[in-house]
């Protein structure tokens, strides 16, 4: 059994790292949301707050932990961190355009709209990201 984690592990342990990074920058994000939206910020402002922490977490985590890029060098942290939050840009467009429609034209329950929007952020984000540290 140990064999087969290990074959498994070496298959899909770039995935699987993904999915615990991209549960986590989730949570994050979630958390960050509602926190803000429960202080009375308006769910526009405290989607932009939370996205722009869960995304600094992300950029960190995913660097180290899922793609394993170990090029410290300013330049390379710096080319990569706009390329990162570049494209995560991308999918702020479509997180805002999920919340506008789900909360304000279909008056949706913020959680389940919120765990949806996320859903599709983490599949646009995981091809985003492959383009930057591999």
């Amino acid at each position: 059994m140990d064999k087969t984690i290990k074959i498994l592990y070496t298959k899909y342990g770039e995935a699987f790292r993904y999915l615990v990074v991209g549960g986590l920058t989730t949570l994050i994000n979630i958390v960050i949301f509602f926190s803000l939206t429960h202080i009375a910020i308006p769910w526009f402002w405290a989607n932009v707050v939370a996205w722009f922490l869960s995304v600094l977490f992300a950029f960190i985590a995913n660097k180290k932990v899922v793609f394993g890029s170990t090029d410290m060098a300013p330049s390379v942290v710096f080319k990569e961190g706009m390329s990162f939050f570049a494209l995560r840009g991308a999918s702020l467009l479509a997180d805002t355009a999920i919340l506008f429609v789900g909360l304000t034209l279909m008056h949706g329950s913020p959680i389940i709209v919120k765990i949806v929007d996320q859903v599709v952020v983490i599949g646009l984000n995981y091809v985003f990201s492959k383009h930057i540290f591999s």
